[in-house]
């Protein structure tokens, strides 16, 4: 016989609440909440306090779409895009906010960034497009992951953007295909950067 795990309405909700995190399955879920269950009231009350603060403090730029600290914004900017000491005439795409970290750890590129919203494609089709009209960028890297999502995506800016003059490259070779910018080491992205084409 197969037992199958009863959890009351209560923490149900909670586990449907964190699976929808990404790379969090329903096993996951549960334990968090079963730690959470087991955990001081005051541990609880820290979490939903940073959570809060989060959701508060937290905004994305109008520019690349990075968060930061409201205090840390100069005009709705990051500290990235308002940087003078920046290239404005290279952007480089990218799906994730992790691979903008990812890739400044290499300290190699010295562009700005535009974050993929996947939820709003056309919305960023026409936020990238009127980007490259009003800040003279001269080329866009389409640092996207190796997988066949992140090359129809590709594909798709490249259409979108074919009528503008602009330079149009990708990481060079060194990823591996199927593979996330997140997990490469800082070497590997160094030289898909350099190897671009």
């Amino acid at each position: 016989m197969v037992w199958k795990l009863m959890l009351s309405p209560t923490a149900q909700k909670l586990v449907d609440l964190f699976v929808k995190f990404p790379t969090v399955g329903r096993r996951t879920a549960q334990r968090f909440v079963f730690y959470l269950i087991k955990s001081d009231q005051s541990e609880v009350n820290d979490l939903i306090e940073a959570i809060k603060n989060l959701k508060n403090k937290i905004k994305l730029c109008d520019w690349c779409g990075k968060s930061y600290e409201t205090e840390q914004q100069i005009n709705g900017l990051c500290a990235i895009c308002s940087n003078n000491q920046r290239d404005k005439t290279v952007v480089c795409v990218i799906e994730k906010e992790v691979d903008l970290e990812t890739i400044e750890k290499t300290g190699q590129f010295k562009g700005l960034y535009f974050i993929w919203d996947t939820n709003n494609e056309e919305q960023q089709l026409k936020k990238l497009s009127n980007r490259i009209k009003k800040e003279t960028v001269k080329e866009i890297i389409l640092a996207l992951d190796p997988t066949m999502d992140g090359r129809q995506l590709a594909l798709k800016i490249q259409r979108s953007l074919e009528t503008l003059a602009v330079k149009l490259t990708q990481l060079g070779r060194g990823l591996p295909v199927g593979g996330e910018i997140e997990y490469a080491d800082q070497e590997t992205i160094t030289s898909a950067l350099e190897g671009r084409k």
